[in-house]
């Protein structure tokens, strides 16, 4: 477990940009907090790090948004596809319906999960879960748990 504190947008952007490097096709990143904490502002620093082509908006209304990325020479398992979902108003069957086991079962692409607590029971094992908390008006507490 890894503790972490921002106090910007730009320092929780300037996170998710190092946290890139732990970044490998196959992986599932789950992310919990309330409403304004940093999650998709986490989410938008690990986009432009990875290299989606902007603008990155929170999937909010359209469940999932899908960013392709181009394949990087001399690369054979670089990362072609990044899932953002936010699961706030859907479940997991839903989820299902949407796509869910393609997108996890893809070992070229990363899936984001904002809001997992309302698809817990289609989270693959190996998710990587990010706690996001707030200290006060300014600071949020940002929790890597793997």
């Amino acid at each position: 477990m890894k503790i972490y504190s921002t106090s910007s947008t730009e320092e929780t952007k300037g996170l998710a940009r190092q946290f890139r490097a732990t970044i490998i096709g196959g992986q599932c990143i789950c992310l919990h907090g309330d409403l304004g904490s940093g999650k998709t502002t986490f989410t938008q620093g690990l986009l432009e790090a990875l290299g989606a082509e902007g603008p990155y908006t929170s999937p909010t209304f359209v469940i999932v948004k899908k960013y392709d990325l181009s394949e990087q020479k001399g690369d054979s398992m670089s990362i072609l596809r990044i899932y953002h979902i936010d699961a706030y108003r859907i479940n997991a069957d839903a989820m299902v319906e949407l796509g869910w086991q393609e997108m996890i079962d893809d070992p070229r692409a990363i899936v984001i999960v904002e809001w997992p607590e309302q698809i817990t029971s289609v989270l693959p094992a190996h998710a990587q879960t990010i706690d996001f908390e707030w200290v006060d008006e300014n600071k949020r507490k940002i929790i890597y748990n793997f």
